[in-house]
């Protein structure tokens, strides 16, 4: 029986995770499996969980354990003839122990970026929604300003990309984040 690679990358909002994501699934050919993509396939397809995500995204709430696995255990367990890499999930440690009952992790990669790097990021940072592709003002600029480049529509700044929400959102993540980092060190 082949031996399939099971590997996440985890990281603050900004690190860069879905970019080296990737290039390391490119690279070595992996599925790239984003959880920010699978959110928005079950909220465009209306599944079950994908109208509950919907309704805490649109409250501005994070979207919660239950409903994160109900999105992306099926999607694993469809995979699971191939080697992937995950990006965005696990968040926390729930996530982490579902995703453990039905795999073994072979490598989780964590991202320590400074402070003053991920507020530089993430205030430059421009989203077009509908397909989660990522422009920064600074580095990686749409080819005309304040459109995405495939479909010409408007980018959009999150809220909790704005400097005031920053520092709220780095804590949130690092109490979260230790327990994942923890558990796979």
């Amino acid at each position: 029986m082949a031996k399939f690679f099971r590997a996440a990358v985890l990281g603050p909002p900004g690190s860069g995770k879905g970019t080296i994501c990737k290039r390391i699934a490119h690279s070595f050919g992996l599925q790239y499996l984003s959880s920010g993509h699978f959110l928005r396939e079950g909220i465009a397809a209306d599944t079950e969980a994908g109208v509950l995500a919907k309704s805490y995204i649109e409250r501005g709430m994070l979207v919660p354990d239950q409903v994160m696995t109900r999105l992306m255990l099926p999607k694993l367990e469809q995979l699971r003839n191939h080697s992937w890499l995950l990006d965005g999930f696990p968040r926390t440690l729930a996530q982490a122990q579902a995703l453990n009952n039905l795999y073994q992790m072979d490598l989780v990669i964590n991202l320590n970026i400074p402070y003053e790097t991920l507020k530089e990021r993430l205030s430059d940072r421009w989203i077009h929604p509908a397909s989660g592709r990522v422009y920064n003002m600074g580095f990686n600029l749409p080819q005309v300003q304040g459109k995405d480049d495939v479909t010409g529509e408007p980018l959009i700044q999150h809220d909790d990309d704005k400097p005031e929400a920053l520092m709220a959102r780095l804590r949130h993540y690092k109490e979260v984040a230790k327990p994942v980092i923890d558990l796979y060190k």
